[in-house]
């Protein structure tokens, strides 16, 4: 990976200098201001899963369970403010069940989740119901993979990241229906989209791919064209939109969502690198969390790395904006809680 320092609008770059150590150090830097505050079982046990999704205002945890093998996949439900497990869906062993979810997105307003599944389908979650209401076959052979959801049009955005050549689908939340798809040549991968509602556009995270490094791309809705491709230092696969349009890739290379200049390179300390899969902006305290095995906390504010909470789970985390609670999947445990002290 190819590290260029950048400095722009006068933000500080924090790449293995400061206060938190040099490219010798070897002591993980820990936030000793987070605190694991539960352990939230989860009924079977937890095997394997994807994402994770927070639904502050109704206090609700989604995490995309993919169970004990093919066709044992279920979304597994808690409360944010209790942290206690409520339920899994579906809950009607008889319907339509889950091959191996992946990605999940909420619509609060439509009481409803869309998941991408194994099957290269996404199935719509009614969450009154709990149950699965439409399947939505995309026309891929491998997974339907990371989604993101465009208020504006009703349009809901999956990654075919694992086929060949991977592709974008495009889905109408009004009929339920695929509205088409753009094809990604020469690409290996695709990973986390995002809306960007200030400009009417998806982003999403491409991994690099022969001589590029990789790219953050805007996607337009309607016309399903990519429209900006703003390349990178670095191979992003999460990626989060912070304040004032920043965007922040899992590699650290933070850029500008507006015109794709370079603000920062916020990787970590020394030889202590801050990544991870998928990562979430909370607003709440106006922080990014990386999911990983030591979850990386950067400061969306000046995009100054803080620090890591340590062996909080894996590559999968959530933060519940109203309580500022921390929820990483860790196999074999559940689903664990962190929090932050603040005296």
């Amino acid at each position: 990976m190819k590290h260029k320092k950048l400095l722009a609008s006068g933000l500080f770059l924090a790449a293995g200098i400061g206060a938190f150590g040099t490219a010798e150090a070897q002591t993980l830097q820990l936030l000793s201001d987070y605190k694991q505050i539960a352990t939230i079982a989860l009924p079977g046990g937890l095997t394997s899963f994807d994402i994770s999704w927070v639904d502050s205002d109704n206090g609700r945890y989604y995490l995309a369970d993919r169970g004990a093998g093919r066709g044992s996949g279920r979304i597994d439900v808690i409360d944010t403010q209790t942290l206690k497990f409520l339920y899994t869906i579906p809950q009607d062993t008889t319907g339509t069940s889950f091959v191996s979810p992946n990605g999940v997105v909420a619509i609060p307003y439509l009481n409803q989740l869309y998941v991408g599944d194994g099957d290269s389908a996404v199935k719509v979650v009614d969450l009154t119901m709990k149950s699965i209401v439409a399947t939505i076959p995309t026309g891929g052979t491998a997974r339907a993979d990371e989604l993101a959801y465009d208020p504006l049009d009703h349009i809901v955005m999956v990654a075919n990241a694992s086929d060949n050549p991977p592709f974008l689908t495009f889905i109408s939340t009004d009929t339920q229906k695929v509205l088409g798809t753009l094809v990604y040549l020469n690409q290996s991968g695709l990973e986390q989209p995002v809306w960007d509602a200030q400009v009417g556009r998806f982003l999403i995270s491409v991994p690099g791919a022969g001589e590029s490094a990789g790219s953050i791309d805007r996607i337009d809705p309607i016309a399903m064209q990519r429209t900006e491709s703003f390349f990178l230092t670095c191979s992003p696969s999460g990626l989060a939109l912070g304040p004032f349009q920043r965007v922040m890739p899992a590699c650290g290379d933070v850029i500008d969502g507006r015109t794709g200049l370079h603000l920062a390179f916020s990787q970590g300390f020394g030889d202590q690198t801050i990544s991870g899969d998928e990562i979430w902006f909370n607003p709440g305290d106006n922080r990014y969390y990386f999911g990983a095995t030591n979850v990386g906390v950067v400061d969306a504010e000046t995009n100054y790395p803080l620090g890591f909470v340590t062996f909080a789970g894996g590559h999968s985390i959530a933060v519940d904006s109203q309580t500022n609670r921390i929820f990483v999947p860790a196999t074999g445990v559940g689903v664990k809680v962190f929090a932050r002290t603040v005296h």
